[in-house]
């Protein structure tokens, strides 16, 4: 089970202009209520005085609450010396309950906002099986998975109180005895996955192998009936009555390994794959179905199911002193579909659309070295040079995407990390460095750079317990502690839980964890 408050999603206007500690007003007290209430009148504090959408800077609260089961049976079967079948059948499901406080809309009672509440629910029950098989320098393998999966997808509207006249929602409490008054959408997605897949790793020399193998993809995925509330929308319709499929035959892979002389490893590693339609609540991420109908008619014509080729060459090296490592690639991207979005976040405006073709060329490099017993520092060094191939074309505006960085991804990244053991003492700290990351697909607006230090230290008490005659009881001990963000660095951390804007600004990311200190205890009896 998962419950917990949301924070705030940030803007780079609200980043900019009303600083790095807005969140929302809930603070568990009348007072938190009583300041959203005023917010909702139009009554902001005055630390957001320099933030142009105060309405959306921050809400009563958001919160977070997940149920999941989850079942399964497995049997593993030695079926002769060198054939061995493996099979499990599983069940999962999940119950959510996503909210929000909307400050744009009234409860019945009048009071200036109400309590808006996602209630998306998964069952999903499948089966995998594979036959492995040694002979001579050969390790065969081949197997299926098949999996249902039914997602449901809903919103609903609760009343808040009015001030002072009863205590507001408990979102994360039940809200089993709790009744919404209005309904915005429901929708039902029912999916089946299907996958066949053989491969043959063959060992040339004790040294040397090849392995190469091919999966094969059926998805089919149906959006049912679905309800939409144009009393609250406008005249449209979700997404429902359609469905779409995505298909594969032959998905090759091939890779090699060569451990060429002692310590010394190169390898090489090519394969195709395919990406199936997601599945997602509304306005909430790149599925095809997670729009109105008008949005999914729009995009249909340039929808296919996403793809890649993706080639790499590495090398490793290994001994008692030293780790090096070298990996290169590059993956071609086919048909990413991306979710576009304007507007509040608490009613967006989005679509899915195909924006083209990615390419992806990246080099990650990395040395640990081992200088003195129990000495270890490590750096490693990751770029990444990942550009949209063409322009996107939007609401009869022509985007210039092409060769723009993709969202979300820095181009550079860096970590260092310094760590010592001395008998039953450890300690360590490491820092990280993330390049500038795109906001906007253009790239015309970015979130910055930055730093982030950790320390961490462990102290192992199980030895002086015994050798002081005081380890009878206690079979093991250890404290642990660390401090996160040790310089209490603001950073950008998650981007894109809303989406990206063609241009400009959105309010789509979250700030990053001050400085934070964490304690443990560990005893074995």
């Amino acid at each position: 089970d998962l419950h917990q408050y949301l924070y705030q999603d940030y803007s780079l206007d609200i980043l900019h202009n009303g600083g790095y500690y807005i969140d929302n007003y809930y603070n568990g007290k009348s007072s938190g209520y009583a300041n959203a209430y005023h917010a909702a009148q139009g009554n902001y504090p005055s630390y957001l005085n320099g933030v142009s959408d105060k309405a959306d800077a921050a809400y009563y609260d958001g919160s977070s609450n997940i149920n999941d089961y989850f079942g399964y049976l497995k049997g593993d079967f030695a079926l002769t010396d060198r054939l061995r079948w493996k099979t499990t059948v599983y069940g999962h499901g999940q119950k959510t309950l996503l909210t929000w406080s909307n400050p744009f809309d009234s409860s019945p009672n009048g009071a200036p906002m109400l309590e808006q509440v996602k209630r998306p629910s998964i069952a999903r029950y499948g089966i995998l099986s594979s036959l492995n098989y040694d002979i001579a320098h050969n390790h065969i393998e081949a197997g299926v998975w098949y999996e249902n999966n039914r997602f449901l997808s809903s919103m609903y509207g609760y009343e808040q109180p009015l001030l002072g006249q009863g205590s507001p929602i408990n979102s994360v409490g039940s809200f089993s005895k709790l009744s919404p008054f209005m309904q915005f959408y429901g929708q039902a997605i029912n999916t089946n996955t299907f996958t066949a897949y053989a491969q043959d790793t063959y060992h040339i020399l004790p040294n040397l192998a090849l392995h190469f193998g091919f999966k094969s993809l059926l998805n089919v995925s149906h959006a049912g009936n679905a309800y939409y509330n144009t009393a609250y929308y406008g005249n449209d319709a979700m997404a429902g009555g359609v469905g779409l499929t995505t298909f594969r035959a032959f998905l090759p892979h091939i890779s090699g390994d060569w451990h060429f002389l002692k310590h010394h490893e190169l390898y090489f590693d090519i394969a195709e794959n395919v990406h199936a339609y997601p599945q997602a609540q509304f306005k909430t991420a790149a599925s095809p179905f997670a729009v109105t109908q008008s949005a999914y008619d729009i995009s249909r014509p340039g929808l296919k199911p996403e793809s890649d080729w993706a080639y790499a060459v590495g090398y490793r090296y290994s001994d008692k002193f030293m780790d090096a490592t070298v990996h290169a690639y590059r993956v071609n991207f086919f048909n990413r579909l991306q979710m576009i979005s304007s507007g509040a976040i608490i009613n967006p405006q989005t679509i899915v659309a195909n924006v083209g073709g990615i390419t992806m060329n990246g080099v990650d490099a990395g040395l640990t070295i081992r200088p003195l017993r129990g000495l270890a520092f490590t750096n490693s060094l990751s770029y990444n040079h990942s550009t949209y191939d063409q322009n996107v074309q939007s609401g009869g505006m022509l985007y210039a995407t092409k060769g723009a960085q993709v969202v979300a991804y820095p181009q550079l990244m860096y970590k260092t990390a310094l760590s010592y053991t001395w008998h039953d003492l450890e300690a360590h700290i490491d820092a990280s460095y993330t390049s500038r990351r795109n906001l906007s697909y253009t790239g015309d607006t970015k979130v910055p750079s930055y730093w982030l230090t950790n320390f961490g230290t462990r102290y192992n008490l199980t030895n002086f317990l015994k050798s002081s005659g005081r380890g009878q009881f206690v079979k093991g001990l250890e404290i642990d502690f660390s401090v996160y963000n040790l310089s209490n660095s603001h950073y950008v951390s998650t981007m894109g839980e809303n989406g990206f804007p063609l241009s400009g600004d959105y309010q789509s990311f979250l700030v990053g964890a001050p400085r934070q200190y964490f304690g443990s205890v560990k005893a074995e009896f």
